[in-house]
This record gives structure tokens, sequence and C-alpha cells, in this order.
């Protein structure tokens, strides 16, 4: 839309915690941000995630405070919520415009837009229409009619009809050009919304094109980018700790974004404060995310688009998590002691800190019957449900969902055998190894411990 003769392209994501993803794009593909907080719900955990997202990208926030005429609207408590985390409203003498809106009543709406002018006269925003033309893939879908048809939003340059553009491992010969009215257009400038029509596969959402020279450029660098995928396709590198101070003596990066997770308030505030005083060196500590529960997928999604760590205390990743984390190459450390999570913190900004063991799970099993033995103790009488369990391996009994113990199975039997592994679907006898007190409806989880190569 046009304010005051000036073009303001809006990029909407939905605030539902289950499109985090999709925000995450949208926050790396603006200039600015408006987060849209109700006054009578306040801030909640999706707009906190909203907040990590746009604070990981760097990218400046506008709160637009909308139902302000309802009558149980309470917007000083939702500007405390907001100045806790971190968006101290610019009439308490902070950096963030909270501008009162109601989307029912139209109000406030001409002060929304005056906020978007205002923060981008401050701001260093530039782009070359005559440079290269790169921008971003904000939605496609296959027309069964007109074939694959994609909504861009150009970044730089100018887009033409006629262009090639790449994007992914899709690319085509622009034929047809829209723009937000649905009218069609020969070209779009920098901001500028375009949907096209040409693509030969449907492109992933969040995805950067460029305009390449010919069709024949376009196939030979995807090639060359399939072989370096398959080069390094055995794993995504994880950005461990380690690396990331090496990037740091190589001159990468100059700080190391954390999302911590911990499991109540009371701890989360000590660690937060014992990680900020380390931030005092060459490196410092970026904290996109402190908050209480369990290491979720959402926290996954935040650090690979953020190139963080996370750092868990007292909690645990759910396999949801865990299998995200592997594919995404996104780094977890677990810990169960505060000294130590800032210990390898501050050994990592000085380079020394020693190398990481990875997890793997193997298995898990169901304690069904315990059945107690003379001069034996307790034997979990277990049904295999995943994986298998191993007698080499190490074992995590988990209870209601927590930790109650973690080490070495003493004694695994089929039936009467003694056996070193029983796979999914079968029943098995397991005693653990310092420990006795097993109960029905215990979770046995199966797992190994590798040390990875610095």
């Amino acid at each position: 839309m046009v304010q005051k003769d000036r073009l303001i392209t809006f990029l909407d994501t939905p605030g539902h915690a289950a499109f985090t993803a999709m925000r995450a794009r949208g926050a790396q593909g603006a200039d600015i941000v408006i987060l849209v907080v109700a006054a009578t719900d306040g801030v909640m955990p999706q707009t906190r995630e909203a907040i990590a997202h746009a604070k990981a990208a760097r990218v400046p926030i506008i709160v637009a405070l909308n139902k302000i005429d309802r009558p149980d609207a309470n917007p000083d408590f939702t500007k405390h919520q907001l100045a806790e985390a971190g968006l101290v409203p610019d009439e308490w003498d902070g950096n963030t415009l909270v501008v009162p809106v109601s989307a029912k009543q139209k109000l406030g709406l001409d002060d929304l837009l005056e906020a978007v002018l205002l923060v981008s006269d401050s701001m260093d925003i530039h782009a070359n229409p005559n440079g290269k033309t790169i921008g971003t893939i904000i939605e496609a879908s296959l027309d069964k009619a007109k074939g694959v048809i994609a909504t861009l939003l150009v970044q730089n340059g100018t887009l033409k009809m006629g262009d090639t553009i790449l994007a992914g491992d899709t690319y085509g010969k622009l034929r047809a050009m829209f723009d937000f009215h649905g009218k069609p257009i020969r070209s779009a400038g920098p901001s500028t919304p375009v949907q096209i029509m040409g693509l030969g596969d449907v492109p992933s959402a969040g995805e950067v094109f460029q305009v390449v020279p010919s069709e024949k450029e376009a196939r030979a660098m995807i090639d060359a980018r399939n072989t370096a995928k398959q080069q390094d396709s055995v794993a995504a590198p994880k950005a461990t700790l380690e690396q990331l101070f090496e990037k740091f003596q190589a001159g990468e990066i100059r700080e190391l974004a954390l999302i911590l997770k911990a499991d109540v308030q009371g701890s989360l505030d000590p660690i937060v404060t014992s990680l900020k005083d380390l931030s005092k060196g060459d490196i410092k500590i970026n904290i996109l995310q402190a908050e209480t529960g369990n290491i979720s997928e959402n926290d996954i999604m935040l650090a690979a688009a953020s190139k963080a760590i996370v750092l868990g205390f007292n909690v645990q990743a759910d396999n949801a998590a865990r299998n995200l984390a592997e594919s995404e190459g996104v780094s977890v450390r677990l810990y169960d002691i505060i000294y130590r999570m800032t210990e390898d913190i501050e050994k990592a900004l000085k380079g020394m800190l020693e190398p990481e063991f990875k997890e793997t799970k193997v298995g898990q099993a169901t304690v069904r019957a315990v059945f107690k033995i003379n001069k034996v103790g307790n034997i979990a009488g277990c049904r295999v449900t995943t994986g298998e369990l191993r007698r080499n391996a190490k074992i995590r009994l988990i209870r209601n969902g927590t930790t109650i113990f973690e080490g070495e199975i003493s004694s695994l039997k089929h039936e009467k055998d003694d056996v070193e592994e029983v796979r999914q679907g079968f029943d098995c006898g397991v005693s653990l190894k310092g420990y006795n007190e097993i109960v029905e409806g215990d979770v046995l989880e199966c797992y190994t411990v590798e040390k990875t190569a610095k």
C-alpha cells in the first residue's frame, strides 16, 4: 500500500505456534517487523517466539497493540510484559514504538503506517534497481491449468518478463507476471511483490531466487549444488561450540547465539545472569530465547534459522525435536548442574572446550511387571516397543516424563537365556546396575554415547 507517496509492502505471517518456520522466513525477508499483540491476551508464547526470530534476524520491531477498543483490554499490563521480553516502549524511554490500534474499529492504522515510515527513515535501507536481481519465494503452488504459480518478493535489482530465474532446484523463464492486484506487469523493482508463471517445478517457500543468464547456466548451477550436497550428505555439520569459536578466530562471527530452556523459572534466572556475566570478552553472548519447559521442535527451528546452540538445564528434548536437530545440524547440550553449563560456555569462549559426546537412541521398552528375586533384586519384565535393547549400551529410566536413573544394564534375558540384544516386539527381563526401585509403567530408554571428533 502507499503512504505519503511511499510504497510499503506487507508480508503476512500467521501468529500460531504451528507456523514458526514460516514466521522465521518472514523475519528474514523483512526490513521491519510489525508484531501484533492483543491488549486482551498480552504476550503469549508464540509472541515470544516471534520476538526471538526478529531479534535473531536483527530486524527492528514495531508493536501494534491491538483490540484497545475492548472493555477487557489492559494495555499497561501488556506493555510491562513487552518490557520484560526486551521490547521497552518508547514512552518508557525504550527503543520500541508501541502503537495502539483496533483492527475491528480501524483505529490507529494511520499512526501505525507513520511508525513504519519513521523507523524506515532511521534505518539504512538500500536496494539497487540496476543491480543483481535477487529475492525470496513467499509461496508457490501447482495449478492444473496454469502450471507452477509462485509469489516472489524482489529485494534487489529489477525482475523483467522473459528473465530466467533459479530458485533452489528449479528454474524457468518468466512467461507471465502480475502485481498484487492481479494485473499483468512487465517488470518489478525492489520491495515489490509479484506473482509469476514459468518455473518448471514448485520451489520451497522461503527459498532465495536469482536471475541467471540462461536456462543452460541454471541447470549447471543446480548440478554443481547437487554435487556439493552429495559430498556433505552424511549429516549436516552441527554448529558446535568448538566450531563457532573457530569461526570467531577466522573473523566469521562476533557473537555466540544461545537458546536456553530450563525446568523452572528459579533455575532460568541465575543461568541467564551467569551467562551474561561471561559476555565481556571479544565474543558476545546473545541469548535469543530463555524459557521454561522441555526442548521442542520450535526451539530447534529457531536455532536452525539463527545458527544457535540449544542449552537445556534439567529438561529433555522430545523425539521429534531430537530428529529435527539431527537433520538440521543443530547442537543440543543438556546439563543438570549449572556451573558445568557456564563452564562449557566459558571454555568455548577461550577455545578450550573438550570434545562433545553424541547420544544416539537405540530403542525403548515399557516395564509391564516387576519380579523380586532373592539375592538378585528386582527384575523388570519389559516389552521392547521401538528399536532394541542392547546389553552393552547405556540405559535411562523415565517415570512420568522425568528421568529417574541413568546407568548400565547388569543383565538382559530373553526367556531364560542371557542375550546381547532384544528387538522390537519381544519380551525380556532387565536388571539395572546400581538401581533397584523399578516400578510397573516405567520406560527404559536405551542409547549409545560416542565422542565426536573435534
